[in-house]
């Protein structure tokens, strides 16, 4: 089996959890509405996979982990539903479904579905960033949670800010050629940035922690807490910004 049949695979199912997201958003409101949509994503893939892939482990947010995971050749990584605030406060279109798959020691295989934009970014196509436009540097962050240091690292680069929610959405607005880089700091788990990180790869995007070392997925402990997406010619002066405002934060 060839690891562009497993993209497809990613595709298709981070396709099918937005489609059923979608049509269950107006059945609830708030958190009711976000739990549902959470419980109902995670049935829609742990089924597919295991009916597809039955040999694989599935590392998720939303299910107990697997014992042998770490043991496994072949993990699928994945977040039913990212941006669950946003998903639950309709009609923002911020959030998203990722599905990704660690073989070997590495990312192999992502997909990211936008469902309220219709959208599905994956790495058997990899998205073409397209040439950016004049203007100064545009950073993506959190909507709710932004890290402190960004301000001061906006302000020493002359970086415009554009708050939007899903790490998903943040990380597809680089190769989508929205903003420029999308720095993260202050926690996240493997769920969050797997599948974002494989998609912004394939695109030829810049993908590290934000010291510059390499993100490092199915870990014992799924936490990876910062992390930095960005087109190639802003990686470095990002990096040495960052080691100067955000040194708390650095790993």
């Amino acid at each position: 089996m060839s690891y562009l049949q497993d993209a497809r695979l990613a595709r298709e199912l981070a396709a099918a959890a937005g489609a059923e997201l979608l049509k269950i958003r107006g059945t609830a409101t708030g958190t009711e509405l976000g739990d549902a949509g959470d419980r109902a994503s995670q049935r829609l893939l742990a089924a597919a996979l295991a009916e597809r892939r039955p040999g694989d482990r599935v590392l998720s947010e939303e299910a107990k982990d697997s014992p042998d995971r770490l043991s496994a050749s072949r993990v699928w990584i994945v977040d039913p539903l990212d941006g669950t605030r946003e998903y639950s406060g309709p009609p923002r279109d911020d959030w998203a479904v990722h599905v990704a798959l660690w073989a070997d020691g590495d990312l192999v295989a992502g997909a990211v579905a936008i469902p309220a934009r219709g959208v599905v970014d994956a790495t058997d196509a990899p998205p073409s960033p397209p040439e950016r436009a004049p203007g100064p540097l545009r950073l993506a962050v959190s909507r709710s949670r932004p890290p402190a240091f960004v301000t001061a690292l906006a302000a020493e680069l002359g970086a415009v800010l554009v708050p939007m929610g899903s790490a998903g959405v943040k990380c597809a607005s680089v190769w989508r050629g929205e903003v420029d880089a999308y720095l993260h700091a202050g926690g996240q788990y493997e769920w969050d940035s797997a599948a974002p990180v494989a998609v912004a790869r394939s695109a030829g995007l810049c993908a590290c922690r934000l010291d510059g070392t390499p993100l490092v997925y199915n870990r014992p402990d799924p936490s990876l807490p910062d992390l930095i997406v960005s087109r190639p010619e802003f990686e470095a002066s990002l990096l040495d910004a960052a080691r100067r405002h955000a040194p708390e934060v650095l790993p």
